[in-house]
């Protein structure tokens, strides 16, 4: 907590946020780019082992897994897609930007995770009948297909049923957690109170002329924070030094990497009503 406290002096009296130079920065993207490409390599790769595998073998659960592989690359593209997107703005169509893409991105990528994962539970379920998402999840999916698939070769076939509904299971599971966790992203949930704190702080040490913070809310509008901060300040001061007080308040709230856009109140006094409507 006191080195976020420190990040923000840093902000205050410097006015920049000290970080990597950018060279640095260049480096880390050239290494995280072909970092990305090393990985969808590896998944195409996989993703044709598992295709060869579920039309030889036939078995469910290395279906359940070779579907994994596809929607691996297809959350791949899906991402690149809205990083690409988010990156052409359009201030006349968009003028709050297009840094949602990545969320709803994500939420229709999961809702397809879960509905596939549902499907392959129905077909297992049948067979049953008839006979009688990160790195670690891409391990623990692999892991459970193959040694369900082996365990059907070598004791009973409704092992692989029942090895492709654990396995789908564990993605409609995973893939809920994240659909909750954008959907959250989007309704506008709180920051916590060390952030509002932190931002707190950074408003009050901004200028020696705010008297009072009335408000600070940050909450999420996509994968970033928007920003309201009310400050008092003196009913005497001239429009144009109050302006200059507000707007680089504003500038230096929106320097700090979580926070997509912020906005700075100005007022003499803080004993009034609330100017919104409350929703």
């Amino acid at each position: 907590m006191l080195e976020g406290f420190t990040e923000m002096d840093a902000l205050a009296d410097r006015g920049f946020i000290p970080g990597m130079s950018k060279e640095e920065e260049e480096r880390l993207a050239k290494s995280e780019t072909f970092a990305i490409r090393i990985s969808n390599v590896a998944n195409m790769i996989l993703f044709a082992a598992k295709v060869y595998a579920s039309v030889r073998s036939g078995s469910l659960a290395i279906i359940a897994s070779t579907l994994d592989s596809l929607l691996d690359l297809l959350s791949g593209f899906i991402l690149w897609f809205t990083a690409f997107s988010m990156q052409t703005p359009n201030p006349y169509q968009y003028p709050i930007g297009k840094k949602r893409m990545q969320p709803l991105g994500i939420l229709v990528f999961a809702s397809v995770m879960a509905t596939l994962g549902l499907q392959i539970i129905l077909e297992s379920a049948r067979a049953l009948m008839s006979s009688a998402q990160d790195h670690f999840f891409d391990v623990v999916t692999n892991f459970i297909g193959l040694f369900a698939a082996l365990l059907a070769n070598y004791i009973d076939a409704w092992m692989d049923p029942v090895g492709a509904i654990i396995l789908a299971l564990y993605t409609i599971r995973t893939w809920s957690m994240t659909v909750l966790e954008n959907v959250h992203s989007l309704v506008g949930k709180s920051a916590t109170p060390d952030y509002l704190q932190k931002l707190t702080y950074l408003s009050w040490n901004h200028h020696k002329s705010i008297r009072h913070i009335d408000t600070v809310r940050a909450y999420t509008f996509g994968s970033h924070y928007f920003v309201e901060v009310d400050i008092v300040l003196p009913a005497a001061m001239p429009l144009q030094e109050a302006h200059d007080i507000g707007e680089s308040l504003q500038e230096k709230l929106e320097l700090l990497p979580e926070i997509e856009r912020a906005f700075v109140h100005l007022d003499y006094e803080y004993s009034h009503k609330p100017e919104h409507a409350q929703s």
